[in-house]
């Protein structure tokens, strides 16, 4: 069960204001509205979450990075959805149809999140234009991902798919950890197990390790445990049948 807690508004205008997500652009007076209704929550690594919360509570990533997948108990296949960062909020679906959403959320570390019960979420976003301007986009962008998600698992093969997920992957990570001056020649893909990724692309753990693995020996990458270091990142253009310019806002074009 997450831990709750009710938040400040200290604490919760200053989380709001640094989101980079929709909230930080909105009037300060709607921020402080919303502050007195959040909540903040931890949640554990692998803890369960059950998605009826979604129903009762809008959430949106404070801290940490949790998946959000599809499976089949039929034949054992899974797919990730989504994966959330900072700034990240969910779940947007149920927000807008009322209809319960049939997914997992797993928490990949330790995660924080606020959250705020949904029907005030609607009635923000009913009741303030500053809010749709805001959120319209966000909402726009998350599907145009998930657009993406199943014209490339139904167009590309398995390297172009892996390679498409490492660039958005990178293109998302907020914070380099390295020496500033070699930033664009090693990128960091972090707590992305090799079975992780194979749901990110719709394949499976034998395959993608075959594909690290090649690449590895071709010294395109280093692979420790779940952490991927690129050093040749033209490589991965190349494999993802993309140019660099192309890759200013991945999500509209992978």
């Amino acid at each position: 069960m997450p831990d709750k807690s009710p938040a400040t508004d200290q604490a919760l205008n200053t989380a709001l204001a640094r989101q980079p997500g929709f909230f930080n652009k909105l009037p300060l007076a709607l921020q402080a509205e919303m502050a007195a209704h959040y909540k903040l929550e931890k949640w554990k690594k692998g803890s369960f979450v059950d998605p009826g919360w979604m129903m009762q509570r809008f959430y949106t990533v404070l801290e940490g990075q949790i998946e959000m997948k599809r499976s089949n108990p039929d034949n054992g296949r899974e797919v990730t959805l989504d994966l959330l960062y900072p700034g990240d909020s969910f779940d947007v679906i149920t927000l807008l149809d009322h209809q319960p959403h049939e997914l997992q959320i797993i928490p990949l570390t330790r995660s924080q999140l606020m959250s705020v019960p949904i029907e005030m979420m609607r009635k923000w976003l009913w009741t303030y234009p500053e809010m749709n301007q805001q959120f319209l986009p966000y909402l726009a962008r998350k599907m145009r991902d998930q657009e993406n998600l199943s014209t490339s698992l139904a167009l590309h093969d398995v390297t172009t798919r892996l390679s498409r997920i490492i660039l958005n992957q990178i293109n998302r990570i907020s914070s380099y950890a390295g020496d500033q001056q070699q930033a664009y020649q090693h990128h960091l893909i972090n707590g992305l197990s090799d079975e992780a990724l194979a749901r990110m692309v719709g394949s499976v753990r034998q395959v993608v390790n075959k594909q690290l693995q090649h690449w590895k020996s071709q010294d395109i990458l280093q692979k420790k445990r779940n952490q991927l270091v690129i050093k040749d990142l033209d490589a991965i253009y190349r494999a993802a049948n993309v140019t660099s310019s192309r890759l200013e806002n991945p999500s509209e074009n992978l």
